[in-house]
C-alpha cells in the first residue's frame, strides 16, 4: 500500500490511497483542471481513480467531488449526512457508508470511523490490505476513545496538526471562529496530536504525516516541535503535507 497527497489545508484537500488492486481519492476540494494537474504530478490521471471516499461536507474537502464523479463516472462513498442533494446535485454512483461498517474497493478494505467535528455526519478512514494499515485522521475537535482505538496501530498515519494554541489565541481570527477552531467540534491542535501519539504503537508506525496545518495559526516548525518529545527515539519518517504540493508517495 502507499499514500500521497494532492494538497492539504483550508484551500483544498485530496489524498490518494493505493493498494495492489484499487486506488481511492479521499476527499476532493479542487476543481477538475487543478485536480488533473495535481494527479499528473503523482503519475496519475482521473481514470486511475477507482472511487472517491468523502469525510465530510465542508468545502475544502468536497467542492470537487460531484463534478469529478459526474465527468469520470467515479463511484462516491460518503455518509448519509454528508450528502446534500441540493448542493451536490446528482452523483451517478453514490454509496452510503456507516461508522464501523467496512467496505471494499478492489483489494482495499475501508473502515469509516466517526469523529467529532462540526459537520452533519463526519468520519475519517482506516485503509487495510493484507497486514498493512493506513490511517487518515483530520478534521476532528478532540480525540475520543473510539478514535484512539482505531488509529493506534497504523503503518502510515496522516494526522491533523491544525493549530498552535498560542497562535490561535493571539491570531487574526474573530472570537467566534477561534472558539470554533479550538472547540470540541473543531480541529486538532499540535498538543492534541502529540497526546494521541503517546498512545499509539510507534514500533509499527513507519510514516507520520503532519497534515491540515493552518497557514495563519500554525507553522511546520511549531508542529514538529510539539511532536518531538513523544517521537524521541522513533526511527520512522516524519513528512509534512503542504497546501501547495501535498506530499509524494509513501509506502507502507
Amino acid at each position: 500500500m502507499r499514500i500521497a497527497s494532492l494538497g492539504s489545508g483550508s484551500k483544498g484537500n485530496g489524498t490518494v490511497v493505493e493498494g495492489g488492486a484499487g486506488r481511492l481519492l479521499v476527499d476532493l476540494g479542487f476543481g477538475i483542471k487543478e485536480t488533473i494537474r495535481r494527479l499528473a504530478r503523482l503519475g496519475l490521471t482521473p481514470l486511475d481513480i477507482d472511487a472517491l471516499v468523502v469525510t465530510h461536507e465542508h468545502a475544502d474537502h468536497i467542492n470537487g467531488v460531484a463534478p469529478f464523479a459526474r465527468k469520470f463516472r467515479t463511484p462516491v462513498y460518503m455518509t448519509a449526512g454528508t450528502y446534500e442533494p441540493e448542493r451536490l446535485g446528482v452523483i451517478p454512483v453514490r454509496k452510503t457508508v456507516r461508522d464501523g461498517q467496512s467496505f471494499s474497493v478492489g483489494s482495499l478494505t475501508v473502515l469509516p470511523v466517526v469523529v467529532p467535528h462540526d459537520a452533519r455526519e463526519p468520519c475519517q478512514y482506516i485503509f487495510r490490505e493484507h497486514n498493512c494499515q493506513i490511517g487518515v485522521l483530520t478534521d476532528l475537535g478532540h480525540v475520543t476513545p473510539h478514535v484512539r482505538q482505531h488509529f493506534s496501530d497504523c503503518d502510515i498515519l496522516l494526522l491533523e496538526c491544525n493549530y498552535d494554541a498560542q497562535m490561535l489565541a493571539t491570531g487574526p481570527y474573530p472570537p467566534a471562529l477561534k472558539r470554533r477552531v479550538g472547540g470540541d467540534l473543531g480541529h486538532l491542535s499540535n498538543d492534541q496530536a502529540m497526546q494521541l501519539l503517546q498512545g499509539i504503537d510507534l514500533l509499527r508506525l513507519r510514516h507520520l504525516v503532519v497534515s491540515h496545518v493552518s497557514e495563519k495559526n500554525n507553522s511546520p516548525e511549531l508542529a514538529r516541535s510539539a511532536l518531538t518529545p513523544v517521537l524521541e527515539g522513533w526511527t520512522g519518517q516524519l513528512t509534512l503535507a503542504t497546501q501547495l504540493e501535498g506530499f509524494d508517495w509513501l509506502s507502507a
